[in-house]
């Protein structure tokens, strides 16, 4: 177990920006990998089976979100535990947390799996899915449903290693998946004909590989995670801390679905055209929003173990520099928008009609210049995740829910479209309020014991 714990990367010792680069790098890079599992499956649906095969997919992209996000929340969650473990030097409750982990994670992604698809159908009637697009939809949902275990346990594996510092294998893991997943999309689409269905059977199959990998890496590299029958026994204190992290962080994820989920219904009655446009103009957003979420990754991982540590000075001087990344980051968003944005959702789509590449590159241009303010969301929220606060972060997540739902009954009817173009920009503001506030008085906390 020595061995094992000295092949970790500790975040307490050494430069802050060098190891927060380090860090997120790679993280980085595999939710590009990531990403490109969605952008594979977009492109190729587009221009194998057509623009109304496309919407079809853009058209249950809320409810997969939804419930994936939540997911990938809760496993977050459970991990930020097992960085707090591993920065306090409590080895043994580091196994317990990454048995937790799996364990938890299992029962509750199989009672999510049987209750999502028993109630698919409402779902899709909640979405105002059209007609036209209903069987094709429906089709497709039910196999990225069917195969939530397989993503749950790919990030279980993932957050546990990043809880170590471990962000290099993850990312292999996701080039190779991400590679097979394009082979088995054109293998399922264009060779045999499955249709949507085989995009999602693509990516489920290649998920399943990094999670192999992944288990399989873990067994041979860390001796600490060669998880016996007894580690899987943990006591009530344990689970009450890792649902108490991990539904905090899945409700924040989900709340921001529910709202996304909201403005989805709205969407789906404006058309093809534009549910296309939106799809594709999502797509860039996922990519432009990748830097500053896996900032956030990173602030949970690296203020954890901080904190575990009772390294306070570290988690003040992290905040900081985590702003100035990702604010360089925004002014790059904001230049590409107004450069290269025709260009992006050409390439995302393969649409050249005229009405689909505006109204998505009038998305991009507006929602550009408030990036500023989603990467202090995404650092502010995370930071405070990982120093026990499990509130503030979830009363943001509702207001945004609740400035989504507000704007989808109220503006769209007005506004259109424009009223869906404008929703983040305004409820970024609001939500960041309660974060801003809440920070600052932890931060100027001498021991930020007063949570």
């Amino acid at each position: 177990n020595r061995r094992s714990i000295e092949k970790m990367k500790n975040l307490t010792k050494g430069n802050p920006v060098k190891l927060m680069l380090e860090f997120a790098l790679p993280v980085c890079l595999g939710n590009i990998f990531q990403l490109f599992y969605s952008l594979a499956d977009t492109r190729i649906v587009g221009s194998v089976l057509g623009e109304t095969s496309l919407a079809a997919v853009g058209a249950t992209t809320a409810v997969s979100t939804l419930l994936i996000g939540f997911l990938q929340g809760l496993t977050n969650g459970f991990a930020i535990v097992a960085a707090q473990s591993f920065g306090s030097g409590k080895t043994e409750r580091l196994r317990k947390a990454a048995a937790g982990t799996l364990l938890l994670g299992t029962l509750t992604t199989l009672a999510i799996t049987v209750l999502a698809l028993a109630g698919l159908e409402g779902f899709l009637k909640i979405l105002n899915v059209p007609e036209t697009l209903y069987a094709e939809a429906k089709g497709y949902i039910q196999i990225v449903l069917a195969g939530m275990m397989v993503t749950m346990l790919y990030n279980a594996c993932a957050g546990i290693l990043r809880a170590v510092g471990d962000t290099v294998a993850p990312l292999l893991f996701l080039m190779c998946a991400a590679l097979l997943n394009v082979g088995l999309d054109i293998l399922f689409m264009a060779v045999v004909p499955l249709g949507v269905q085989g995009a999602a059977l693509g990516t489920v199959l290649a998920q399943l590989v990094s999670v192999v990998l992944s288990i399989g890496y873990m067994w041979k590299k860390y001796p600490v995670f060669h998880l016996k029958r007894k580690d899987f026994r943990i006591g009530k204190a344990m689970i009450k801390q890792m649902y108490s992290s991990g539904l905090s962080m899945g409700m924040m994820m989900s709340l921001v679905f529910f709202g996304t989920l909201a403005l989805q219904c709205a969407i789906n009655t404006f058309g093809n055209d534009t549910i296309v446009a939106h799809t594709a103009a999502r797509k860039i957003s996922e990519f432009y929003f990748l830097p500053i979420s896996v900032m956030g990754v990173t602030m949970a991982t690296f203020c954890g173990q901080n904190f575990g540590a009772g390294e306070y000075k570290r988690v003040r001087l992290g905040v900081k520099n985590a702003l100035m990344i990702t604010w360089g980051w925004a002014f790059l968003v904001i230049l590409m928008s107004y450069t290269i944005g025709p260009f992006l959702i050409h390439l995302v789509t393969g649409t050249t009609k005229t009405s689909v590449v505006d109204t998505a590159v009038l998305y991009l241009k507006i929602n550009a210049p408030f990036y500023f303010i989603a990467a202090g969301i995404n650092i502010f929220r995370n930071t405070l995740q990982a120093m026990g606060d499990h509130i503030t972060p979830v009363v943001s997540s509702f207001i945004e829910l609740a400035g989504k739902v507000a704007i989808a009954l109220l503006l769209t009817p007005v506004l259109e479209y424009m009223g869906i173009i404008v929703a983040e920009p305004i409820i970024w503001f609001l939500m960041i309020i309660p974060l801003v506030i809440k920070l600052r008085k932890v931060l100027n906390n001498s021991s930020l014991g007063n949570l």
